[in-house]
């Protein structure tokens, strides 16, 4: 579940979303949003109690996005999870990201059902990425 050949497929697309996001800039939803800006990528906060993070707007959720997304890096508490994990399959997105803590059985294995590729109980996406504090 968390070989190389998932982090490489997560890794390949050209739009992510991050659900969880946070002003916080001491907070993992708001480092992880950073690092994918830090790659160049393009990406979307996705949090429903905030308007913008890092000057850019944010999504009360995933289907109100501007456009399809890739992937999703979900920083969010587990029973949070489990419903985010059901709205990427029902829009079809194929690879999940659980940033460690926001994992629960039940997501994983849904996610599984699903046949989304899943990064869950292993590196964060900091680490993958080089996260550099600014």
């Amino acid at each position: 579940m968390n070989d190389q050949a998932s982090i490489d497929a997560f890794l390949a697309g050209k739009s992510f979303a991050v659900v969880g996001a946070s002003r916080d800039r001491s907070k993992y939803g708001n480092k992880v949003l950073r690092v994918y800006l830090q790659n160049g990528r393009t990406v979307y906060p996705v949090n429903p109690n905030i308007d913008e993070v890092e000057g850019l707007p944010c999504y009360p959720d995933l289907a109100s996005l501007p456009e399809p997304v890739h992937g999703v890096s979900i920083i969010t508490p587990p029973k949070v999870t489990e419903s985010v994990v059901e709205q990427a399959g029902q829009l079809g997105i194929g690879h999940l990201w659980m940033q460690p803590g926001a994992e629960s059985e039940t997501a994983i294995r849904r996610a599984e059902q699903l046949g989304i590729n899943l990064i869950a109980g292993g590196p964060c996406a900091l680490v993958v990425m080089g996260y550099r504090e600014a």
